[in-house]
């Protein structure tokens, strides 16, 4: 195929006009993984008419059990097209087996791992290429969990990241019983028998996840478990992370509780992090939930227009009054 990029073969899968966007979508080729066989599609949206002034970058990463419509609904509407509409350059990625991205060969051994390591760098060097401009980067949940393993690993730099956005994320909800030896080895050993985790059988999202992530998060969490992988220790690596780092929690958030995501947070150096609580005893209309932070008629009035703040500003309005003034 002809390829869209001196990097490594890129194909535009379409470009078609939806409405009042442009929507180009490509599929990566990196070869830079063990397993040759990933590929990775990203969705890029723009503004109809507007396509030689595109503004800033941002990257969207999804969560577990999703794809690109998390940010971007079939009917124009999402945090993506409204960056796309307020001026700024949206690309959303789609991890391995998820939406228009195909499985790999060894889709089940898939890790956070692999996505930091590979699949991020890939991106943002594809991202740069295109744009001429360093990236920010914006992740829900996984995919926010995913960005900040990238950080502490030291797979994305200042080159490629001009901030960070961490939805839902963390990494220190404790399974206590995960701590007790013979239990996570049964865990693990039930685990390997499967494939996939379902999505729909579980009732969380439209897509599956390699059982290679629920290995890697039970190893995580086990009893000598750390934010790592066998060569790197992410969690003492965002001690050295150098750009801005913002955390967003929903009070009402049951499955990445605040705390948590403020405990990731506090590993970057302080002059370098910000935390938002979205939360009625913050001004805000509702305490917020996993998902509604960002996929909701509030998030569209209360989130959005402050996740723009951040990305022209790369700090967070300092009184409750500048929070509603930006909103509005």
């Amino acid at each position: 195929m002809q390829s869209s990029s001196e990097l490594f073969p890129v194909a535009l899968m379409s470009a078609e006009l939806r409405g009042d966007l442009t929507e180009d979508v490509y599929r990566l080729k990196p070869a830079n993984s063990p397993d040759p066989s990933v590929e990775l599609v990203l969705t890029r949206l723009g503004r109809f008419g507007q396509e030689g002034g595109r503004g800033v970058p941002v990257i969207l990463l999804h969560g577990s059990f999703s794809n690109r419509r998390f940010w971007y609904s079939p009917r124009g509407l999402g945090l993506a097209p409204y960056l796309a509409r307020a001026g700024f350059d949206p690309w959303i990625a789609e991890m391995r087996g998820h939406g228009l991205s195909p499985r790999n060969q060894q889709y089940r051994r898939n890790r956070v791992a692999d996505y930091a390591r590979y699949d991020l760098p890939a991106i943002a060097a594809f991202v740069r290429e295109q744009s001429g401009q360093v990236p920010h980067w914006i992740g829900h949940s996984l995919g926010g969990t995913t960005l900040a393993a990238a950080l502490g690993g030291h797979y994305l730099g200042e080159e490629d990241v001009a901030s960070a956005a961490l939805f839902g994320s963390q990494v220190s909800r404790n399974y206590w019983p995960l701590k007790v030896p013979p239990v996570e080895w049964g865990g693990r050993m039930l685990l390997k028998r499967f494939e996939v985790l379902s999505g729909s059988w579980l009732k969380r999202g439209p897509e599956d996840e390699p059982i290679g992530l629920a290995l890697e998060s039970l190893r995580w969490h086990g009893l000598f478990g750390r934010f790592g992988d066998a060569e790197r220790d992410w969690w003492a690596g965002l001690a050295e992370v150098r750009m801005p780092v913002m955390a967003v929690a929903a009070a009402g958030d049951l499955q990445d509780p605040a705390w948590a995501c403020r405990k990731l947070l506090e590993q970057v150096p302080e002059e370098h992090r910000h935390f938002l609580l979205l939360a009625k005893d913050e001004g805000f209309s509702d305490d917020f939930g996993h998902i509604e932070m960002l996929v909701s008629k509030a998030a569209e009035r209360e989130v959005w227009p402050l996740v723009a703040h951040w990305l022209e500003h790369q700090r967070l309005p300092l009184t409750t009054a500048a929070l509603e003034a930006v909103a509005l």
